[in-house]
Formats: C-alpha cells, structure tokens, sequence
C-alpha cells in the first residue's frame, strides 16, 4: 500500500499529473494474478513489503501443488515490516521519519494528517502481512496472514486471519455458485502445477488475494453474505469454542477477542454471532477472574438484546450480569426487573441454561 502511494507522489512531484505506467509488460504469467482488477498490478511493491516475513519451514525445492492437509496452529502474526507504529495521540509515526527521513516521507505524513479530516467514507482495506510454507506429513502448503485494516483510523489491535489457497478457492467456488452474475467480472488466481513456493509467486498470489477480497468487499449482497463473511470469522468461533469446551479459557480469550475484531471491522455486530461472541468473552473473562471486562460483555450483549423480548440468549446473559454486577459493585436493579418480567411472562429461569452451557451446546458449522 505504501509503495503504490509513494509511486503516485512521485509521478505528482515529477509533474506527470498522477499517471502510472503499466505495470510489467504483456508477457507475464497470467494464472498468477487476477486476468481482470480495479487494482494496479504492484507486486515488486509487494515482495519488499513480504521480503522480511516470508518463512520457509522447508528447504526443500518442492514443485508439487498445494496439499490438502490441515493448517497448523497458528502463532501471533507479526508486524508487517516497515509498518507505522501508533503513538498515545493517534497520529501515525512511521520509521522513516526518523532522523534522515526523506522529506517525501514528511510530505506523505502531512497529506495523511490532512486527509484525516475529510468526508470521504471510511473503507475496509484487506493487506497480506506474511505468509509461511508450511510442511506437514503429506502436505506442504503457504498460508497467508491478512490484516483488516479500517481506512482513516489506527487499530491498536488488528484484526487478523491466517488462510491457505484451498480456503480462498473455496471461497470463490461459493460465491460463484450463489452469485453468478456478480462474480462475473471478479478474478481468482489459478492454480499453478510448478513453482508454487518461490518467493516471486507467493507474493503475486498476495497481491492477487488483497485485490479479490477488496473486490467482494465493495460489491453490496457479497459484503452482506453469509459466506463472505463467515470465511473470516467463523474459523476462529469454532476455534474458541473448541478451546472452551476443553478449559483453555486464556487461549480462547485471544480466539474470541480476534473474532470479536473481525466482526466488528466487517459490520456485523447485531448477528446471532456477535452475541455467541460476546458470550465467549464474557465467560472466559469470568473464568479467568476478570469480573470487571465480563460485565462490560453482559452489558454491551444487553444492549443489543434492548429491543428483543425474547433471545435464547436473554435470560442467560441477564442472570450472568446480575450476578457479575453484585461482585463488582455496579447497579444491577434493570436486570432484575427484566428477569422478573420474564418470570411473569411464564419463562422458567430455573430451567434456563447459563452462559456457559449455552456456549458450549451451540452448534457452530
């Protein structure tokens, strides 16, 4: 991303009005990127941004294709190399602006500061942080580590997934079969019979993946589908539900919060899921002894639940913040008087499941 915009400032210095020349020539392989994109081709841009995180687990010349076997756990991303760093104030602090920064890079620090202020719409911008192949018993494969990143705003904790080939092709498989006609004109990369670890092909098919998703992201009832969206977020649901389930709630802290992340960055946060979300959070902080954020979950979850008179998840959450409020001192008389409306509606709360039993007995598929 970097790259493209210094490209684009220095054809405005130079007096070139902004124009880019194509990139590469008509010669290059065309299975390896998309055949069609409203994205300009930046791979070389990309390989640098890549050169410090691509990891080989493997030293050997493997040429086969992509295997099926399944990825492993994923560790903590790392940063993207040459990535800006935050600052208390929100303002945006990038490497090079340290001592013997170029005054490009001050130029392109004050443009960002300005355009802060705009009126232009924020946007959802999908960026290949790293990818790795991985070698397993019968299988070798690259996965591919995506950050989503809100336009205008700095994230202090991104939302992040890790997807192989096969999960993207999998992807476009199903879209294609819900949504022919708008799936038209998107482009997928192909598979490749050789090759498929070089550097040089990892990084087009990143390239190629950023622009795919951003693709699908500005097309209206594919943004709103459930199997666009679920192909972010419901790996990690399962994840944590998984790791609940067999009480590994510290680790299904991190699993939850991300998917509470992603549903967030994607505009989702009034669905069912968000609240089983929510719900995960809540129990988890619980169970970890940290009374105070598992209330701020009931609550947030109650809020949703204002206009609902009836949730499979309403009497649960109101009897867990009910109890939480108690512990940690907070006001807990609305969420008495709701559960006495419940009770007078003829619900038997002695019979309802808790937080954690609902968790548990949700079928996530």
């Amino acid at each position: 991303m970097a790259a493209r915009i210094l490209h684009r400032l220095r054809h405005a210095l130079a007096g070139e009005g902004g124009r880019e020349e194509p990139a590469g020539g008509g010669g290059g392989e065309a299975e390896d990127c998309p055949e069609s994109s409203e994205l300009e081709d930046d791979t070389e841009g990309l390989s640098t941004r890549l050169s410090g995180t691509l990891s080989f687990t493997s030293h050997e010349d493997d040429e086969e294709e992509e295997g099926d076997g399944a990825s492993e756990e994923l560790e903590e991303p790392p940063q993207a190399p040459g990535a800006a760093a935050g600052t208390e104030d929100g303002e945006w602090v990038s490497a090079a602006e340290r001592p013997g920064g170029s005054l490009l890079t001050r130029q392109l620090q004050e443009l960002w500061r300005r355009s802060r202020g705009s009126l232009a719409p924020q946007r959802l911008l999908f960026e290949v942080t790293s990818a790795s192949v991985v070698s397993e018993r019968s299988s070798k494969y690259v996965l591919y580590t995506i950050y989503l990143i809100r336009s205008g705003q700095f994230d202090k904790a991104p939302a992040t997934i890790a997807r192989r080939y096969s999960d993207f092709e999998q992807l476009n498989r199903r879209l294609r079969c819900r949504f022919s006609c708008d799936m038209a004109s998107v482009a997928f990369p192909r598979k490749r019979l050789r090759r498929n670890f070089t550097a040089e092909t990892i990084a087009k098919r990143s390239r190629a993946f950023e622009q795919f998703l951003s693709h699908l992201h500005s097309i209206d009832e594919i943004r709103r589908s459930p199997e666009f969206l679920e192909f972010f977020f419901l790996p990690d649901l399962q994840a944590a539900q998984r790791l609940t389930c067999t009480g590994m709630y510290r680790e299904a802290l991190a699993t939850w919060a991300n998917a509470h992340r992603l549903q967030d960055r994607l505009g989702v946060c009034n669905s069912g899921r968000f609240l089983l979300t929510l719900a995960g959070l809540a129990v988890c902080h619980q169970e970890l002894d940290q009374l105070s954020e598992a209330h701020g979950c009931c609550e947030q979850a109650l809020q949703l639940l204002e206009a609902q008179g009836s949730h499979p998840l309403l009497g649960p959450f109101l009897q867990a913040h009910v109890h939480l409020a108690w512990k940690v001192g907070k006001d807990k008389r609305r969420s008495e008087a709701r559960l006495q409306d419940l009770r007078e509606a003829g619900l038997p709360l002695q019979q309802q499941p808790s937080l954690k039993e609902c968790l548990i007995k949700e079928p996530l598929e």
